[in-house]
């Protein structure tokens, strides 16, 4: 553990908090951890992140390297913490800025390395700034950004990034300074049906029509598919998936960030929060998709096959993620990054967010003034899609 160099902050009552850096999240610890995450999200648990980092996923071979903010009252004891990782590189961020380290080299600067405060690997909404459920969290997380901006200070890095945060963080964020930037990505909502032809009364007839005919193909080559959670997740079922993700991620972007070792570490610790979705065909699995289950939202996160056939991609991700959340009661899909064909499949766009800190000022205004810009372009296509481009009835939109 090392200690960031930190002004402390004080409360109303005169409480001195002091913010340290930590090398490992199993230096803080599952409980003092998790009181500060809650149940609700599970890429923010101790049980992701630490098998994130005891894998190897996240270290300093693959450009991860921990440098977790907690803060500490003045007996020592954690109130806050923010998930913060060292980064020579910006994949798996699902946040783009190769454009910004580009423009910043070409003009001399350093981009890297550079401080990112995310879940690794995972575009989903969730707190970034965690604060225990007992502590004024405007004091907590206002301590938090300061520690946090005193570590890159500390640190010589160029900035320091906070991605896919909740929108109440995002707007705290822009208030201590932080650039705010907006993304979409593409959700499903659950009206309360009662099953999948519940919702598929909702669309206009040509999309309800495609769908059907896209399950039917999915199924035609004599497919089955299989959902398993809890105690019906097995180690065979890991193996095949793995060999799923490393063929499909091989080929969309050269090397795959998960190890097998993760795989075996969330199948122990938080196979109840897993929705494995797998397809067999002749006996042998061909194609899985894994699924986290957070308190109102399921989120997709991989996918992977070893033989191809027509839309059992979007069966496996997003017919089968709806049929879970219809039957389980959840409230949302997130079904991963980007996809605008999905919206058609009745996932509709919804802001998400990230807030960015850069030391250089020219460079820093030069950014601000690029945001401004995407953050209307952003709201203008969420608004176009949502008045000329959704697939649902009219009264159902």
């Amino acid at each position: 553990m090392s200690r960031a160099q930190q002004k402390g902050a004080e409360s109303a009552g005169g409480l001195k908090l002091t913010a340290s850096t930590y090398a490992n999240i199993s230096e803080i610890g599952h409980a003092a951890w998790d009181r500060l995450a809650g149940p609700d999200h599970p890429f923010l648990s101790f049980a992701f992140l630490d098998a994130l980092e005891d894998s190897k996923s996240c270290c300093a071979d693959t450009g991860w390297l921990p440098q977790h903010v907690v803060v500490e009252d003045e007996a020592g004891a954690p109130i806050a913490a923010m998930p913060l990782y060292l980064k020579n590189h910006s994949r798996g961020e699902y946040v783009f800025d190769h454009g910004w380290a580009d423009a910043y080299e070409r003009a001399g600067g350093r981009y890297y390395p550079k401080l990112q405060c995310s879940v690794p690997f995972t575009p989903a909404t969730g707190p970034r700034l965690l604060v225990a459920p007992d502590v004024e969290p405007d004091l907590a997380r206002t301590a938090l950004l300061s520690g946090a901006v005193q570590v890159a200070q500390r640190l010589g890095v160029s900035s320091l990034h906070v991605t896919f945060p909740t929108e109440e963080e995002w707007r705290l964020m822009g208030d201590a300074g932080f650039l705010l930037r907006t993304g979409e990505q593409f959700h499903w909502a659950n009206n309360g049906y009662a099953d999948f032809d519940e919702f598929l009364s909702t669309l206009n007839a040509r999309k309800r029509k495609m769908i059907r005919k896209e399950r039917a193909r999915a199924l035609g080559s004599e497919i089955a598919i299989d959902t398993f959670t809890g105690d019906d997740l097995r180690p065979e079922h890991w193996d095949a998936f793995f060999q799923f993700y490393i063929d499909t991620g091989s080929r969309k972007w050269g090397s795959p960030y998960l190890t097998r070792a993760f795989f075996d570490r969330i199948h122990h610790t938080m196979a109840d929060q897993i929705a494995l979705v797998m397809c067999r065909r002749d006996g042998r699995y061909i194609a899985g998709a894994l699924n986290f289950i957070g308190s109102d939202t399921l989120f997709g996160r991989n996918w992977g096959c070893i033989e191809h056939h027509d839309f059992l991609h979007f069966e496996a991700c997003y017919y089968r993620a709806i049929d879970f959340a219809i039957e389980n009661g959840l409230k949302w899909v997130e079904a991963g990054a980007q996809g605008p064909h999905k919206i058609q499949r009745g996932y509709l766009p919804r802001h998400t967010y990230s807030a960015h800190w850069i030391a250089d000022t020219s460079f820093r205004n030069a950014v601000a003034d690029y945001l401004e810009h995407e953050r209307k372009q952003v709201n203008y296509e969420i608004d176009l899609i949502g008045k000329d481009y959704t697939p649902y009835k009219k009264e159902n939109s």
